[in-house]
């Protein structure tokens, strides 16, 4: 087993309302709910501080009982999750919160956003504006939005999302939109930084001989490139080893003849989920909808 670095100091970001986030998370997306705890627990005791989760990912419990039992203080942790677009609408949205929130066991997520970009999203936001006012959620955001709805939203809210979670890795670097998320304040998250290990990402020739200059891995170089961008993100391991792995590229900045090289390998095109495509739109609704909460 790989010894866990000293408690590595995480670059933060301040969000459009003021709230400190970190800008390294551990994601939990597609880990088994039996295992979660677990592996939040050890990403918690390998230094991460900010949970990111989701009720479509059926595995609130599993964080909750890692964040409750992990022996660090609930205000040190930030923890995020997601209403999922079955339960989008005021009401339903508003009881799917209180939901969350007891299968996470706390009185409040430090961000809540909404998840994907389909039915009455407006009425989700009012209710995350409401959780907002109520201390029940510190900031809030969105993940999946495009330029298009993102704008509509932003100009039809009373409270700007503080971050868009969007797919955003080397291959797909969100340049053209990041402009319009920029102009309301609001931070773009990656998910899926490490492009799910696709296109060949790990032994990419690009990132392997930037990584060998550095004494870096080629995943660890795209991550790194990542935060050079400001872009906050969440990679997700359910090995111990990776988790360290992840969190070990603080000691290293690209160069800018290094940076330009990893910027031409963006194809601006998603690699998983093109919300612009109806055939995903509607198979994303039809295979993964959820029981109201």
């Amino acid at each position: 087993m790989t010894a866990a670095p000293s408690t590595p100091e995480i670059p933060t970001t301040t969000l459009n309302n003021g709230v400190v986030m970190p800008m390294i998370g551990y994601g939990v997306f597609l880990t088994p709910p039996e295992e979660t705890e677990r592996a939040v627990r050890e990403a918690i005791e390998v230094g991460y501080r900010s949970i990111d989760t989701a009720q479509a990912y059926r595995n609130e419990e599993g964080v909750g009982a890692a964040v409750v039992g992990c022996g660090v203080p609930r205000e040190e942790l930030f923890l995020t999750t997601k209403i999922w677009f079955s339960n989008a609408g005021e009401a339903t949205a508003a009881r799917s919160i209180d939901a969350s929130l007891r299968r996470l066991g706390t009185d409040y997520v430090d961000l809540l956003l909404v998840h994907q970009p389909f039915g009455d999203y407006y009425g989700t936001y009012r209710a995350m504006e409401a959780a907002l006012q109520a201390g029940r959620a510190r900031a809030i955001g969105v993940s999946n939005f495009f330029p298009d709805r993102f704008v509509d939203l932003a100009e039809n809210v009373d409270v700007a999302p503080a971050v868009n979670q969007m797919e955003t890795h080397v291959f797909n670097q969100q340049v053209a939109s990041r402009p319009w998320y920029s102009k309301y304040g609001t931070a773009l998250e990656s998910w899926g930084p490490l492009a799910q290990g696709r296109k060949g990402i790990f032994t990419h020739p690009v990132l392997t001989a930037i990584g060998q200059a550095h004494g870096k891995t080629a995943a660890q170089v795209a991550l790194r490139y990542l935060l050079q961008r400001d872009v906050i993100i969440i990679p997700k391991s359910v090995h111990r080893d990776r988790m360290i792995a992840n969190l070990d590229v603080l000691d290293v900045v690209l160069t800018e003849e290094e940076m330009a090289a990893i910027a031409a390998l963006d194809e601006a095109t998603p690699l998983t989920a093109n919300h612009y495509d109806p055939e995903f739109a509607l198979g994303l609704m039809e295979r993964y909808a959820l029981p109201k909460d």
